[in-house]
């Protein structure tokens, strides 16, 4: 899909109309990385599959993409008459990352241009369909995946992911802060690596700090949607493409995404 100035509103119009059978669209940010937010969005979309809700799932972290692994993806999107096919993951949940169209060891080397042209073809050329949600990834920071989506959609909805810790906080300021120049309507917060539960005495203990997701909370004026616990469990599951929510039934880690996607729908509802 060309970025040629002459034909961009052409593609943006082919863009909107394409997602336009999509009810909630969801940026997953954070100005750092490490925090986790990959995690949140692969088991936020699941979670909201799982609930019944016809859900995608798009990995512009072009770079890394690892969306794809942690769902337990074999399949190949198809390709037909120029427009693409995403493959279904899980129950009610369509899936589409660079991860399916790379060898596994091969890079990304592209600057700016290239990256938000393949961002434009994951929107326009991908047969979305009708969906309640699509939850989108983006790679850490500000840089062009993120901006090229704020600018394309405009009723995206930006969620920021932080830890617990101060300095991790300072990072999701600058996210914050960069969705609300372009004049996003911030989702909320969700505060990943909240605590972790000691599983002989049932204690809280606060890993990396507590209060960051209420500060950004109360700083920006948006929503605290979530605090998930630690659970190391979390990371052998990503490996071998187990969701939460469908591999980690009745636990506590399970009942927060839960309560997240309880959250995520009383503030889009109202």
């Amino acid at each position: 899909m060309s970025q040629n100035p002459n034909n961009l509103a052409e593609t943006l119009k082919k863009i909107r109309d394409n997602i336009s059978g999509i009810k909630h669209k969801i940026l997953v940010m954070s100005g750092k990385g490490g925090v986790g937010k990959s995690t949140v969005a692969v088991n936020l979309a699941a979670a909201l599959a799982d609930e019944g809700y016809k859900t995608g799932i798009l990995d512009i972290d072009l770079h890394g993409p690892n969306i794809a692994k942690m769902l337990g993806l074999k399949e190949k999107p198809t390709v037909v008459e120029e427009q693409i096919f995403p493959p279904e993951v899980l129950p009610n949940l369509k899936i589409i990352s660079m991860a399916s169209f790379l060898e596994d060891d091969r890079p990304i080397i592209w600057r700016g241009p290239l990256k938000t042209s393949a961002i434009y073809q994951f929107l326009g050329d991908v047969a979305w369909g009708e969906l309640d949600f699509l939850v989108i990834d983006a790679p850490p920071g500000t840089g062009d995946e993120s901006l090229t989506i704020l600018q394309t959609i405009p009723d995206v909805k930006p969620l920021m992911v932080t830890t617990p810790q101060e300095i991790a906080a300072l990072d999701v300021k600058r996210a914050l802060s960069f969705a609300k120049a372009l004049n996003k309507k911030i989702l909320g917060v969700v505060e990943n690596m909240s605590y972790l539960k000691c599983p002989k005495c049932g204690e809280e203990i606060k890993l990396f700090g507590e209060g960051a997701g209420e500060k950004l909370s109360e700083d920006f004026s948006v929503p605290l949607l979530g605090k998930l616990p630690f659970d190391p469990q979390v990371v052998s599951n990503a490996d071998n493409g187990k969701p939460i929510v469908t591999h980690m039934r009745n636990t506590e880690l399970e009942s927060a995404y839960r309560e997240l996607v309880k959250n995520t729908l009383k503030f889009l509802e109202g």
